[in-house]
């Protein structure tokens, strides 16, 4: 198996196209509303949070944090076997495991600092690397270089959300079941193809519920919100500075939502459009998918020697689809014995287009599928997209992203719901638009009912936060800064423009977008609404 990896940073940010094909991950299945998974009763009830915060208990405000320098992650966190440096330092905060009852049982959430190197500290910067599912505590040390700048004036935190990593992390499928459940038809064709993932559901939702059945009620983003601003309070702070990106936007709106007045400076990169319900929002992401798709195919053909998908963009759409459709029947074969089926080759290609810099290794796996017939490269991105290390071993970013979207969203599709919407999907994206389609369904059945149609980022009187679109980004489609900094509200949220490719912005090493976020970071220099960068 080849050692290239896309960058972790393209796959950290995964948002709702993780979904594509990985049943773990909460998508790729079909489901009619009545298919009632087992063991449901046992999940712990839990009144959903509403309304406006109440006080918590000062035992949980006024604990004091043990700074430890941190080990190397754990598995659930994206092990990569090395710890690290010794400016970072690791800590549990305690929060409620039900905010509906604050004095009950508590749940452990990992974080991490390094702290600020310069004089002139403003506080702490406070860091989410989206999924939802990634672990911070993970992510961090591996961006550290990127922030450098900011850590100047700020302690870089992070944390593990709730059901993430050493937050107890949601455990469903265990990795030899998650590979079989991987490899399951992304695209139902046949009665047996849908009969192979309703049964896969019903698996993973019983692993789900055996095995986190206390957590599963208690995942949901505004939970994970007043976890940081519990987190604020324990840090010292009298207001969150914040960085959120892919869906940390969405957990940074949410915030602002329930907490206007605590709003420092924050930054919402690669932004989630908080007015879509999950059908409007796969959609969007198969035209943003497509887009990105089409702008490497253009990429290619002009400058690539001998472009494995053709001379052109409108040949290399027809070369990938129809690349794409004999995989359905005939999957290419790997050194370690695993199949590249259409479902994982179509999550390989999406891996790439998280970043441009990874277009060549999009292009090295195509020729190795065109030259040999063999899908090892296509394979190793999508194991590293679905968080899969070389020794087989899954992180648990795929179950924690079901777990949090399915305890947010109210909607539960059907298959009948599904099959009437497939022409918009394939519109939309004849690559990635039928697998979008059908992880509609995902979280049909899900023993816990979901808290809002969409989210409300509605956040009158607090502080002016930049909100960042990239006119090329796949996963969250560059319109949803707009519809964000709207629901932000006119004097809050402050649109800024990246004319690029890539999923999110600010680590793009374009420098302009660099100078105007850290000015706004660094010494609260707010840049003109439709500031733009290119």
């Amino acid at each position: 198996m080849s050692n290239v990896r896309v960058r972790r940073d393209a796959v950290v940010g995964v948002a709702l196209v993780i979904a594509l094909g990985a049943a773990g991950c909460g998508g790729g299945d079909s489901k009619a509303a009545d298919d009632k998974p087992a063991a449901t009763a046992s999940v712990a009830g839990s009144t959903p949070p509403a309304g406006a915060p109440g006080a918590l208990p000062g035992s949980l405000t006024g604990q004091k944090l043990s700074w430890r320098r941190c080990p190397a992650p754990s598995v659930a966190q994206g092990a990569d076997g090395k710890a690290p440096g010794s400016e970072w330092q690791c800590s549990t905060l305690k929060a409620p495991l039900d905010y509906a009852k604050p004095d009950g049982p508590t749940i452990g959430l990992a974080m991490i600092r390094a702290k600020a190197t310069g004089s002139g500290r403003i506080g702490s910067l406070v860091f989410n690397f989206g999924g939802p599912g990634g672990s911070g505590v993970g992510a961090l040390p591996s961006f550290g270089k990127d922030y450098e700048k900011l850590r100047s004036r700020y302690d870089l935190v992070s944390f593990d959300p709730r059901g993430v990593g050493e937050s107890q992390g949601v455990k469903c499928l265990d990795d030899r079941a998650t590979d079989v459940s991987r490899s399951i038809d992304g695209t139902p064709d046949t009665p047996d193809e849908v009969q192979a993932q309703q049964a896969d559901l019903r698996k993973l939702v019983a692993a789900c519920v055996q095995n986190s059945g206390d957590v599963l009620p208690h995942v949901d983003t505004i939970s994970a919100a007043r976890d940081m601003d519990l987190m604020r309070q324990v840090l010292g702070d009298q207001q969150l500075h914040y960085f959120g990106i892919s869906y940390g936007t969405e957990l940074g709106g949410v915030y602002a939502h329930l907490f206007p007045g605590k709003v420092g400076r924050a930054v919402l990169d690669g932004v989630v459009d908080p007015t879509l319900d999950p059908e409007q929002a796969g959609i969007g992401q198969a035209k943003g998918f497509q887009l990105a798709l089409d702008n490497y195919l253009t990429d290619c053909a002009k400058n690539t020697a001998n472009c494995p998908a053709g001379r052109s963009r409108q040949a290399g759409d027809q070369w990938i689809s129809a690349f794409l459709a004999k995989l359905d029947g005939k999957p290419l074969p790997t050194d370690d014995g695993r199949k590249v089926t259409q479902t994982i080759a179509t999550n390989g290609i999406a891996a790439t287009l998280y970043s441009k810099d990874d277009w060549k290794y999009l292009t090295m796996a195509l020729k190795e599928a065109k030259a040999t017939g063999s899908g090892n490269l296509l394979l190793a991105f999508a194991d590293s997209f679905a968080g899969r290390d070389q020794n087989g071993r899954y992180n648990n970013l795929m179950p924690a992203n079901t777990a949090v979207n399915c305890a947010d969203a109210k909607q539960r599709y059907t298959q009948e719901q599904v099959r009437e919407k497939l022409p918009a999907f394939r519109q939309a994206s004849p690559v990635f638009g039928e697998f979008l389609a059908w992880s509609l369904p995902a979280c049909t059945g899900w023993p816990v009912p979901g808290n809002w149609q969409t989210p409300d980022v509605s956040a009158p009187g607090a502080a002016p936060m930049l909100v960042i679109g990239n006119t090329g980004d796949p996963a969250t489609p560059y319109e949803g800064a707009g519809k964000m900094a709207a629901g932000l509200g006119a004097d809050v949220g402050i649109e800024i423009t990246y004319k690029g490719e890539g999923h999110g912005a600010y680590n793009s090493g374009n420098a302009c977008m660099t100078k105007t976020v850290n000015a706004y970071l660094l010494d609260g220099t707010v840049p003109a609404k439709g500031t733009t960068c290119s």
